[in-house]
């Protein structure tokens, strides 16, 4: 495994050079946008966004707290009741829709090193991937705004009846830091399909990429007051938003202790609906017909990618006894060519830094909770780099699953490795967790994928591949990674409301 040692040159830190097409943005959007105009908090606070590449500051941004979310809700409460958006139809929203989605691969290049910048992720990766399924999100849901329908229904009695599905009113949006382009698309496409209007609260780590976003959307045509982002704290701002009276309901993706608070603020509100996207613990499981350097590879993808910080990530690896300690081996060597550094300025990169300070120890204190539990490490296992907040990749072997490292989300490049000799003691330990986001399994034989697919207890899972996601394919977890779809259709679901409509039947006894 390589590190990179981060220093040097000011200039090449901060992407102006080595970086190629990718070259470092103007931070012009760090204020609040509510009803279509960028403001600064009511309480003229501030907070600073860090470069985890090295800890230097980023930008001020405006802090939100509960009147800034009191005044974004004002103007989202106003678009919905009065405004044309809810009342435009679906053709027209889906055509802005689409213009909205131009913009974003028109400035995919901003936006990646904002997001690289802010949380420390590869600038080529995150615009292949995070900014494209940005952009994809918005065109998928323009395509469904003008096909939300009702039903009629065929009722007993003298009586005739329909369903209308509606938009739900203003929707609380609040995203995470790991993908945040590609959550606020997730999250806003879907909500803006259905006639919502909606206050976006963007994780406070990763600020830049959201109120970037809002400038777009205004820029498409979406009416002041459909959008608003309000950057702030999840103690402040998010509490805010998840207790709010004229808030009609909330979209979550982050842990599952907050998860749990936004439950509980909308229960001694409003009643709101609540979507949750969790945590997870995924399982992967190898079986020893598989192609062992493929399943190498789909194992160290599963794992590291995005420097580990995946709700998904497939943090527990079972490997089948007869292939397991080639399987080891290979890991081990694949490990070697590995490079950890500096994201926006060397492209033989893998793995950035994680995303702040906080999360930073937080992973270390999990490598040394194993390491003292008396899991083996088998690479890694250590902090690299003389700034920043980098960490080797960590494998750990010999674990067992009282461990706190197999129970626990660690959100970082920490992979356990075990394994396992039966069919059904595989299906048993994958669901020996109170998580159930994601799984993997790689063999090839398809009556045992069938099997462990069906017994499986997860919102997804992956045959002989991994993160295979998408604008059309529901996402979303069972157990205690939360419930309701992002993405897909089922994902308008949330957003809107059935209204039932029942008249009488002309020559009935009610006309």
């Amino acid at each position: 495994m390589e590190s990179e040692r981060n220093g040097g040159d000011p200039k090449e830190r901060n992407g102006e050079s080595g970086g190629g097409i990718f070259e470092m943005p103007e931070i012009r959007f760090t204020k609040l946008f509510i009803s279509g105009r960028f403001v600064d908090a009511v309480s003229g606070r501030t907070f600073k966004t860090r470069d985890p590449r090295t800890g230097d500051v980023i930008a001020s941004v405006a802090e939100g707290d509960k009147e800034d979310v009191d005044l974004a809700v004002r103007a989202a409460r106003n678009a919905f009741d009065h405004g044309e958006w809810p009342r435009m139809s679906g053709s027209d929203r889906g055509r802005i829709m689409t213009r909205f989605a131009d913009l974003v691969e028109q400035h995919a290049n901003e936006l990646a090193v904002l997001e690289s910048l802010d949380a420390g992720k590869q600038p080529a990766v995150t615009k292949a991937i995070d900014i494209s399924n940005a952009a994809g999100s918005l065109r998928y849901f323009a395509g469904a705004a003008d096909k939300i329908h009702g039903e009629t229904l065929k009722m007993h009695g003298q009586f005739q009846g329909y369903t209308l599905r509606e938009p739900l009113g203003v929707a609380g949006l609040i995203i995470p830091w790991n993908f945040p382009s590609t959550m606020f698309a997730i999250k806003v496409a879907p909500a803006l399909a259905a006639g919502c209007t909606m206050v976006v609260k963007p994780a406070e780590q990763t600020p830049l990429s959201a109120l970037y976003l809002a400038h777009l959307a205004k820029k498409a045509g979406i009416p002041d007051g459909v959008i608003n982002v309000v950057a702030g704290f999840g103690p402040t701002a998010g509490a805010a938003i998840a207790s709010h009276m004229e808030v009609d309901m909330v979209s979550f993706t982050g842990s599952t202790e907050v998860g749990r608070l936004i439950m509980e603020a909308s229960a001694r509100s409003n009643l709101k609906p609540v979507s949750l996207e969790l945590g997870g613990k995924s399982p992967l499981i190898i079986f020893d017909d598989a192609d062992v350097d493929m399943a190498v590879e789909l194992a160290v993808s599963a794992n590291l990618f995005n420097k580990g910080e995946a709700c998904v990530a497939a943090s527990r690896v079972y490997v089948q006894e007869s292939i397991y300690d080639r399987f080891e081996k290979k890991l081990a060597e694949s490990m070697k060519s590995w490079v950890v550094g500096d994201p926006l300025n060397d492209p033989r990169v893998r793995q950035g830094p994680q995303v702040d300070k906080a999360q930073y120890e937080r992973v270390l204190g999990y490598i040394d909770q194993g390491k003292r539990e008396g899991a083996t490490v088998l690479t890694g296992g250590k902090p690299c780099g003389q700034r920043g907040y980098y960490i080797e990749p960590t494998i750990f072997t010999d674990v067992k699953e009282d461990m706190i490292i197999a129970k626990e989300e660690i959100f970082g490049p920490v992979m356990c490795l075990m394994k396992f000799k039966t069919v059904e003691e595989a299906i048993e330990r994958a669901n020996d967790t109170r998580y159930g986001l994601a799984a993997g399994v790689v063999t090839r034989d398809l009556d045992v994928a069938n099997r462990v697919v069906r017994s499986v207890r997860a919102g997804v899972v992956w045959v002989n591949c991994y993160f295979a996601m998408g604008s059309d394919c529901p996402f979303g977890g069972r157990k205690m990674s939360g419930f309701g779809k992002d993405e897909g259709m089922h994902a308008l679901d949330k957003y809107l409301a059935v209204k039932s409509v029942v008249t009488p039947l002309r020559g009935s006894p009610w006309m």
